[in-house]
């Protein structure tokens, strides 16, 4: 079994803020991000308690949000930005059975939801995909199942774990805080969250051998639309030459690949 991990910071237990922890220059950002490095190895432990041979850790945090020196030895870690080609990139997840997601919190605009937002929280209001609002999980997990993986386990805020059992049936998720607002949350202790951590990823993995999730697949064509929260971001977005401006905030791209515009 080889397994893909997908990590975000704003679905960590202890992780409630942008401004004084998620963004580079929080005076709590390397605090945070070994915070989240201690949920992956969690989830590395279980993994590797269940035969997996080979995992491959993605930081997806924008400015990075894994501690190299402090990865858990069985893992290998995909980081820096820019990103390499998509088709490199891509190449490689294909070699992968399954995949997770650690440290995720929900889409922008979910209630109650702790650090929610999609991709840029500065820039962007909000994704639709086909008429249907949809965030970083579904964003990923269209993505994987377009490359044949199925998304098996997903950790981070109680709204995000909604999140992810109503779009991927059979998923199984580690609630590691509960949404209080978009800055405020209850957390568990560090400990208890990388124990549900390693006890939900050890689950997943028997869960997907007795009866494997299907790769997420929607039909298309498809037709993903971008809400900027200012004009200037939208104008930006709007120069490439695939775009379609619908209004002053909004931009519309099509495709009849999942992989290609998931990402857009």
């Amino acid at each position: 079994m080889k397994v893909l991990m997908m990590t975000d910071l704003e679905g960590v237990a202890g992780v409630v803020s942008f401004e004084e922890q998620t963004y580079p220059t929080a005076k709590h950002y390397e605090a945070a991000k070994k915070l989240l490095t201690a949920e992956v190895n969690a989830a590395a432990e279980g993994m590797i308690a269940t035969g997996v041979e080979d995992i491959l850790v993605i930081d997806a945090h924008g400015p990075g949000g894994i501690v190299f020196e402090d990865l858990h030895p069985a893992a290998r870690l995909e980081h820096g930005r820019p990103l390499g080609p998509r088709e490199k990139r891509h190449a490689v997840y294909r070699d992968y059975d399954v995949a997770m997601m650690i440290g995720q919190h929900a889409m922008a605009g979910a209630t109650e939801a702790n650090l929610n937002h999609t991709q840029n929280s500065r820039a962007v209001d909000a994704y639709a995909l086909n008429g249907k609002p949809i965030g970083e999980i579904a964003q990923f997990a269209l993505c994987m199942g377009g490359l044949g993986l199925p998304v098996i386990f997903l950790s981070g805020d109680d709204a995000a774990c909604r999140e992810a059992r109503a779009l991927i049936p059979g998923i199984t998720t580690a609630a590691v805080k509960q949404g209080m607002g978009r800055n405020s949350a209850i957390s568990l202790s560090k400990e208890e969250s990388r124990r549900r951590i390693q006890e939900g990823v050890r689950k997943a993995l028997q869960h997907h051998r007795a009866k494997p999730l299907r790769p997420l697949a929607w039909k298309g064509p498809f037709v993903l639309e971008k809400r900027f929260f200012h004009t200037d971001q939208a104008d930006l977005a709007a120069a490439a030459p695939d775009a379609e401006r619908v209004d002053n905030q909004t931009v519309r791209f099509r495709s009849r690949d999942i992989v290609k515009i998931a990402y857009r």
